[in-house]
């Protein structure tokens, strides 16, 4: 039997407001775009450097109602995209004293506490770090830090206010010394894609550099890095034997 269902745990998440903000909120703007664009169709169909002209044009030919009908229509459908996107993305956190689980529409995830040193929240990211300083975690999120500080503290979870590390981190140069083998070329790597928006790429390379104990921290388009110590933050005999005490 999976004894998990009996603990006291906590769950952080947008909750009913932020789905009602997405579901209702998205396609009423979607509307009033729409009601918008079909009022000014006259208008920017004049001016000779607006963009989608030829729609714009297309627009103001159709009759009306149906062309006011056809653009509210279409703001709407858009709202309900965006608003679906945005429930597929949304993160929920469920705390309890054994286990942290991580979810959205195509992921659910576990990591255990025992496994776990320390979480904090950086640059809008969900982290958390294994006794050797490696990401076990890196989750994008809006959720309150308050809040997401209050569910871990009340399950003694360590929580940090900041990344621990931070002071540790190098601004990322081709060639640089010092660096595991084979980082150089995935640094490089990332970069491009970094340039060119693929945040797919980013994020793979993201994880291929921790595999070979790279952990990254991103500023703008710039990289910095830290190496992964093994063994330099897991306690001593000695403070094992005096936390057995």
């Amino acid at each position: 039997m999976d004894v998990a269902g009996y603990r006291p745990r906590t769950v952080v998440s947008g909750g009913l407001v932020e789905l009602a903000v997405m579901w209702g909120g998205f396609p009423l703007v979607g509307a009033g775009t729409g009601w918008l664009l079909a009022a000014t169709t006259g208008w920017l169909a004049r001016l000779p450097w607006v963009p989608f002209s030829d729609l714009i044009e297309w627009l103001d030919r159709l009759p009306e109602p149906q062309a006011t009908a056809g653009t509210i229509g279409a703001g709407v459908l858009a709202g309900l995209v965006l608003a679906g996107m945005g429930t597929a993305e949304r993160l929920i956190v469920t705390v309890d004293t054994a286990q942290v689980r991580l979810r959205r529409s195509d992921q659910d995830r576990a990591v255990a506490r025992a496994d776990t040193r320390v979480v904090f929240l950086a640059d809008k990211h969900l982290v958390l770090l294994d006794a050797d300083g490696a990401e076990l975690v890196r989750e994008s999120t809006d959720l309150p830090a308050a809040r997401l500080a209050a569910a871990f503290r009340e399950h003694g979870w360590a929580w940090a206010d900041g990344d621990p590390h931070r002071s540790a981190y190098r601004l990322w140069v081709p060639d640089l010394p010092g660096l595991p083998p084979g980082a150089d070329a995935l640094l490089r790597a990332r970069q491009r894609a970094i340039q060119r928006d693929r945040r797919d790429d980013a994020r793979e390379l993201r994880r291929e550099l921790g595999r070979i104990g790279v952990v990254l921290r991103d500023e703008g388009k710039r990289q910095y890095w830290r190496a992964v110590v093994p063994g330099a933050g897991r306690p001593t005999s000695a403070e094992r034997e005096q936390e057995g005490r």
